[in-house]
């Protein structure tokens, strides 16, 4: 399941954009009204998407979306003067105000490409040699004992230096292996 999770200072037009999404047949796994709660629950959570507003009461759109990990993403509610401050490279935008079936499409959109970018990243995972996967799990290890993490952490750290210097996951294990 892909999570969604709603974030608005507001707690009644968050209440009513779930309401109309559940409406139509879209889960909502956690409202919030700041960028820390949404930051504390996508660390249980594999993938996702976050339907927020531009600014919420700990910061705004694009501080948040720095902190998400890759593998959630961020549909963006703004007014037209903010939506010409946003980058829209990163994230879709919805400009208020919206039709109700204009944030429904928009959102079943947004989780079919995140289900089909799910599906690549399996199909990825599955494409490696033994040799490559005892490279990720020996360097994993490594960051197990070295830095005292869990088996996750330590994916996690891989998963998102990998990431940030744009080469897979084994190229990176190679390089902790390396320093360790």
């Amino acid at each position: 399941m892909i999570n969604v999770i709603i974030l608005f200072p507001k707690e009644d037009i968050a209440k009513s954009i779930r309401g109309l999404l559940i409406k139509n047949g879209i889960p909502v796994t956690a409202i919030c009204s700041t960028g820390a709660q949404v930051i504390h629950a996508i660390d249980d959570l594999d993938y996702g998407l976050v339907v927020c507003s531009y600014r919420y009461v700990d910061m705004v759109y694009s501080e948040l979306l720095s902190y998400l990990p890759d593998t959630f993403e961020m549909l963006l509610i703004a007014s037209k003067s903010q939506r010409a401050e946003i980058d829209e490279s990163e994230i879709v935008c919805l400009r208020m105000p919206f039709k109700g079936y204009e944030l429904v499409e928009t959102t079943n959109y947004m989780l079919e490409h995140i289900a089909g970018k799910r599906k690549r990243q399996k199909e990825m995972k599955k494409s490696r040699s033994d040799e490559e996967a005892a490279v990720i799990v020996h360097a994993k290890t490594v960051l197990m004992n070295e830095k005292g993490w869990s088996e996750e952490e330590a994916h996690r750290y891989l998963q998102k230096k990998s990431m940030d210097n744009g080469q897979n996951m084994v190229l990176t294990a190679r390089d902790v292996l390396d320093i360790y």
